[in-house]
């Protein structure tokens, strides 16, 4: 048990450096497609249950404005938190910060949990702001 326990923990970091790696580079490819804001809140939307939005800013942050909706769990949290999220590793995540590199990091650790069906906000909450798009 300790073993496959090493193996995850492994395997978690490795993944968890590979998307950092990319998101320093600019290469957003190794971790979740980017979606557009607009792409987002059809996703939000979408029948049955719509997209989970997770917002992985600190709590300060998030309650300067996020996007409707939007849940908060700090990417450093993430692993802890997983149980938050639901049981259903294959509905939409939106996942987004202020600019990218934080995100990409809780990308990492979503796929490793066995998330199938993550998208990263592109530009972030940045660009969410930049369109217009509402805030709460």
């Amino acid at each position: 048990m300790r073993i496959q326990t090493a193996r995850f923990l492994i395997t978690v970091g490795l993944v968890s450096l590979m998307t950092l790696a990319c998101a320093e580079n600019g290469n957003s490819d190794a971790a979740a497609p980017s979606v557009t804001p607009i792409t987002a809140e059809a996703l939000l939307a979408s029948p049955p249950s719509g997209a989970l939005i997770l917002d992985v800013r600190t709590p300060a942050e998030f309650e300067k404005g996020h996007v409707p909706g939007a849940v908060n769990v700090p990417h450093s949290e993430i692993g802890a938190r997983l149980a938050e999220l639901g049981d259903d590793r294959n509905r939409p995540v939106v996942v987004y910060c202020e600019s990218g590199k934080r995100a990409g990091m809780a990308e990492g650790e979503l796929l490793a949990a066995g998330f199938t069906d993550l998208h990263h906000l592109e530009g972030d909450m940045r660009a969410w702001r930049s369109a217009g798009r509402p805030t709460e």
